[in-house]
């Protein structure tokens, strides 16, 4: 009856975390993926540049000689679960499945998106200081401008741009006229409370984080990053999957979501497809 029951239960549970964990990732499809099931580190190719020279008729081709590397991302397994206790399900007037499913898949999509913030804060990039637009400052227009200007001059394409902000950060953007004015910015920032695209890159706005989140240090200044979707690898050896147990001697299921996976710059350094924005919060 029980094992029955789970296998009913866990059909029900994984599909609604799937849909939970989707919701609340917020980097999901903006970093280059790749599935690799069952490996331990997942390689990124690197391809260097090559010139075009003059041909010359009847000469042999002058080959580009291009370089070959790689980047490798280690896999990390990663589990959130929490048991669900069958006497206790009877002494309560909630849905505990529910707040299981959502309980889960915040977990899931947080960690998703810390395992990609990791990459990005243990990578070499081009930096914009906090100077950058006022001593001190938080974020603003000349600082994504600025991140902008070094993206371009490393040809990035325009395509496929992130600019991942704190909360506070985006506080301050909105409270600076050329991002909110209708002079400068045909979008209703103020009345929605957030910007979803500026300066040709998609926003993305995160809160605190007990995973840890973008880093703040103790001068109060709080780490952002513009980046091109192809500079950053995510690699899955598992995708996010989710099971319901019942274990006897608890009286209860044990539910779980878990995943394996590692991320990775692909293009970092100054002539890289990542840039470091510091802001300092007031």
């Amino acid at each position: 009856m029980a094992l029955s029951i789970s296998n009913a239960f866990t059909t029900i549970f994984d599909q609604e975390v799937k849909q939970a964990y989707q919701a609340t990732r917020k980097l999901a499809g903006l970093v280059r993926e790749r599935n690799a099931q069952g490996a331990s580190t997942v390689k990124f190719p690197k391809l260097g540049k090559g010139s075009a020279t003059v041909r010359t008729p009847q000469s042999d081709v002058t080959p580009l000689n291009v370089t070959h590397s790689n980047v490798s991302a280690t896999m990390t397994d990663y589990i959130a679960a929490e048991y669900t206790d069958i006497f206790q399900q009877s002494h309560v007037n909630f849905n505990e499945r529910q707040e299981l499913v959502q309980l889960v898949g915040n977990a899931i999509g947080r960690r998703m998106d810390q395992v990609v913030i990791d990459a990005l804060d243990a990578c070499t990039p081009a930096t914009v200081a906090n100077s950058v637009g006022g001593a001190n400052t938080d974020m603003n227009v000349a600082k994504i401008r600025e991140a902008a200007k070094k993206l371009n001059a490393n040809n990035v394409p325009s395509g496929d741009r992130v600019l991942l902000m704190h909360a506070n950060s985006l506080n301050a953007l909105l409270g600076e006229d050329k991002a909110t004015s209708f002079d400068f910015e045909t979008g209703r920032a103020l009345m929605s409370g957030s910007i979803s695209s500026y300066m040709g890159f998609s926003i993305v706005t995160l809160g605190d984080m007990d995973e840890g989140g973008l880093t703040i240090d103790g001068s109060s200044d709080r780490v952002a990053y513009a980046f091109h979707k192809n500079a950053l690898g995510l690699g899955m050896s598992m995708n996010q999957q989710s099971r319901v147990d019942y274990i006897a001697e608890k009286t209860s299921f044990l539910v779980a979501s878990m995943f394996s996976a590692g991320a990775v710059a692909v293009e970092d350094g100054t002539a890289g497809g990542i840039v470091k924005i510091t802001c300092r919060e007031s």
